[in-house]
């Protein structure tokens, strides 16, 4: 369970840090210089910056329900797995812009918390 742990913040580095940069890299000038001026973000930015928003809101619940797993050794691996693919897939159909496909996999990674905060009542 550590390693998925680790999985998840390495997709909150590729999410947050990553993406808005590898899009933006047209702006190289903006990036290097002192960012004074409102850099014009093109529309796959601005995607990212929402998907990196919206798994910053979840991701505080999913390592706390991750850590009191370890301690108290409850097995949520698979459901910790399922959380982490539909994040993946939710950020890919955010990137990509399909809309409806985006709700029901951050709906199902809601229902993946859930499950794993019940599995440790």
């Amino acid at each position: 369970m550590t390693y998925l742990i680790i999985m998840a913040l390495l997709l909150t580095f590729v999410q947050v840090g990553m993406l808005p940069l590898i899009f933006n890299l047209g702006s190289v000038n903006y990036l290097l210089g002192n960012r004074d001026e409102n850099n014009p973000e093109n529309i796959f930015v601005g995607r990212a910056k929402r998907a990196s928003s919206n798994l910053l809101e979840s991701l505080p619940s999913f390592l706390a329900l991750a850590i009191l797993s370890i301690i108290l050794t409850v097995d949520n691996s698979a459901l910790m797995l399922y959380w982490l693919a539909l994040r993946v897939a939710y950020t890919v159909s955010y990137l990509i812009g399909i809309a409806y496909l985006r709700t029901v996999l951050w709906f199902g990674s809601v229902v993946c918390m859930v499950m794993m905060a019940l599995a440790l009542i």
